[in-house]
C-alpha cells in the first residue's frame, strides 16, 4: 500500500472515530462515555481508537476546537459582509441559527462539554470562545455608535444574543416543526429587538 493511501485511510478512520464520540458524548456525555463506546459505534475495536487518538479527552478537544473555529469563521465573514450594521448583525444570527440548528449533535458538545477538557486544552478554547464574543460585541459597539441600534448596553446585548444562538443546540431536533431556516428568520426578527434596530 503506497503512503497516500494508508495517509487517505488513517485520515478515514479518524473522521469516523471523530463523528462517533461527536454522537456520543451528545448523547451520554463526556464522563457517561466510554472508549468502548466510541470504538464500536465506529466499527472499530477500543485498541484502536488510541492508535490514532491518545484519549478520550484529546477527542472532545479536537470536536470542541474544530467546532469553535468553524464558528469563529462564520461570525468574522458574516460580520465583514455589509458596512450596514442591521445587514451585518442579521446575517451573523441568521448563519450562526442554521448553524448550530444544522450541527446540533456536535454543538451540543462543542457547548456544554467544556468542564471535560483539560486545563490546558480549555484555556485554549476560551480563547476562542473570547474572539467570537469580541466579534458579536463589536459588531453591536459599531451599531450603536452609527446610530442603527439603541441599546443601553451593547455588551450585554451581544451576551444575549450568543446566548440565543448557542441555546438552539440544546433543544433543535431534525423531527421539529421548524427547519434550520426557520429558527433563523426568527431569530434575527429577536435580535434586532435585542439591539433596539428599526426595521
Amino acid at each position: 500500500m503506497s503512503d497516500a493511501s494508508e495517509r487517505s485511510r488513517a485520515g478515514a478512520t479518524r473522521a469516523r472515530l471523530f463523528e462517533a464520540a461527536a454522537r456520543a458524548f451528545a448523547e451520554k456525555g463526556f464522563h457517561g462515555t466510554t472508549t468502548r463506546d466510541i470504538a464500536t459505534a465506529a466499527g472499530m475495536s477500543p485498541a484502536a481508537l488510541y492508535v490514532h487518538h491518545r484519549s478520550k479527552e484529546e477527542l472532545l478537544y479536537l470536536i470542541s476546537r474544530t467546532g469553535h473555529e468553524s464558528t469563529l469563521r462564520l461570525v468574522r465573514e458574516a460580520a465583514a459582509s455589509s458596512d450596514d450594521p442591521v445587514e451585518a448583525l442579521s446575517r451573523v444570527v441568521r448563519e450562526f441559527a442554521v448553524h448550530h440548528a444544522r450541527e446540533n449533535v456536535r454543538a451540543r458538545v462543542v457547548n456544554y462539554e467544556l468542564a471535560a477538557l483539560s486545563p490546558e486544552h480549555l484555556a485554549e478554547i476560551r480563547g476562542i470562545r473570547r474572539a467570537i464574543s469580541r466579534e458579536i460585541r463589536d459588531l453591536v459597539e459599531r451599531g450603536t455608535a452609527s446610530g442603527a441600534f439603541d441599546t443601553p448596553d451593547p455588551r450585554a446585548a451581544a451576551t444575549a444574543l450568543l446566548s440565543l444562538g448557542i441555546d438552539i443546540a440544546r433543544w433543535y431536533r431534525e423531527e421539529g416543526d421548524w427547519t434550520p431556516e426557520d429558527v433563523a428568520e426568527r431569530y434575527v426578527r429577536i435580535a434586532l429587538r435585542i439591539v433596539g434596530a428599526e426595521h
